[in-house]
């Protein structure tokens, strides 16, 4: 039998050893130049950046969180207004929504793609919401609601034709989760055209922690917008609320980008769309060898999409011991996310309950993420595709000989 070795969940070794020259580049023109924070190697890809995003601006800052509250505290939203997302998502979505003084509430997902479920957010806004004084008021809170955050998960952005004409109905601002999603694109019906993710709110967060598809050596992220204000008001944000050094305006955060870091990230920039597309290679190789294996439901990419695939996204009934088997045979997944927001204890105080959002937490029982990155070899894909059948024919195999026992008791 052959031997494939470890298979990690993502490998961060082998792309950095690929440019490990370039890179060490980067880092010697910034030691050189003493340029730590600011200077062309951050303005340079920033440009590039919001060129790629098919924005007008990208403002680097700290990292996604941080992108994702600034692009909040920047659009308007104010203490004590809610903010609309999804539960099952990473907390820095609704951290973010917190530290900008919001308070997140939650809408259930579509359970195919696992985005925000844009007929669950109408009647949300129909039922528990009203119209008062040319605002949208939360009926029971009497909070107002001022802005809608879909997180698109996974590398597949939501369904922002319905978001945004909804949004506009009710007077809401769009901010974009993009922290998983760089290069994704979406088919506007409406405008007759794609749009990249990043570009179709009133601002966009990415994040570019080491992991994701466009990832820095450590922390950092970005915002992206068509607004100038928008990006004049993040630009002060990040650095302390000034304009101009030690003048402040307003008060304002530590959340710069380190010159290091967009260096780095301007160069893999240039590899991006490679390695979007090996992804995208690697997703559609995954479901055709996968294809009507029973027990395993696939991902759902709409004719409007074209995901990255950050992460290839599985369902199983029994997923903590396909879990288990896989890990046993060298095989690394991960769990993206085990517990929807609304029941973890952090949000105890929201008051939801088990059940308010049922599509959300059934899918979180059952999701498990492959193996998934660029430099992922066809034979070793294929052994994981090979071993997910085993597993799941083998974990079938049992109740198939116990509803066959049963059958012939009654004959």
């Amino acid at each position: 039998m052959k031997s494939h070795g470890m298979i990690p969940f993502l490998d961060l070794v082998t792309p950095h050893l690929e440019l490990e020259e370039e890179l060490v580049a980067v880092f010697r023109d910034c030691i050189r130049n003493a340029h730590f924070i600011g200077g062309n190697m951050l303005e340079e890809f920033e440009r590039d950046f919001a060129k790629f995003c098919d924005a007008k601006h990208a403002i680097g800052v700290a990292n996604g969180t941080d992108a994702v509250r600034f692009a909040l505290m920047a659009g308007g939203v104010q203490s004590g207004d809610l903010v609309i997302t999804v539960p099952n998502t990473f907390i820095a979505t609704t951290e973010a929504i917190s530290q900008a003084g919001g308070q997140p509430v939650f809408v259930d997902i579509d359970e195919k793609t696992y985005n925000l479920d844009p007929i669950k957010l109408q009647q949300f806004l129909e039922n528990d919401c009203r119209r008062e004084a040319g605002k949208t008021v939360h009926t029971k809170s009497k909070r107002p609601v001022t802005a809608i955050v879909p997180v698109h998960l996974y590398g597949q952005m939501a369904a922002m034709d319905r978001i945004l004409d909804l949004a506009a109905q009710y007077g809401l601002m769009v901010v974009e989760d993009s922290c998983q999603a760089h290069g994704a694109k979406y088919y506007s019906a409406k405008d007759k055209q794609w749009h990249t993710a990043g570009s179709m709110g009133i601002a966009a967060g990415f994040s570019f922690y080491p992991g994701k598809n466009l990832g820095a050596c450590g922390e950092a992220g970005a915002v992206t917008t068509n607004d100038d204000n928008v990006a004049k008001k993040i630009r002060m944000l990040r650095d302390h609320g000034q304009v101009r050094k030690y003048y402040h305006d307003i008060e304002g955060y530590n959340g710069r980008l380190d010159t290091l870091q967009a260096g780095i990230l301007h160069l893999k920039l240039k590899h991006l769309e490679g390695w979007n597309e090996k992804r995208r290679s690697l997703a559609k190789e995954y479901s055709r060898l996968l294809e009507g294996t029973e027990g395993v439901i696939l991902p759902h990419e709409p004719s409007w999409s074209k995901a990255v695939y950050h992460l290839y996204v599985v369902r199983v009934a029994e997923r903590e011991k396909l879990q288990a088997e896989l890990a046993g045979s060298g095989i690394g997944t991960a769990i993206h996310y085990p517990i929807p927001l609304h029941q973890q204890k952090a949000y105890q105080r929201l008051g939801y309950r088990t059940g308010d959002f049922p599509v959300a937490e059934r899918v979180a029982l059952e999701i498990v993420s492959l193996p998934m990155f660029p430099q992922l070899t066809l034979s070793q894909q294929a052994h994981v595709v090979d071993e997910v059948r085993r597993l799941v024919t083998e974990e079938a195999a049992p109740e198939l000989v116990r509803n066959e026992s049963t059958l012939v008791g009654r004959r």
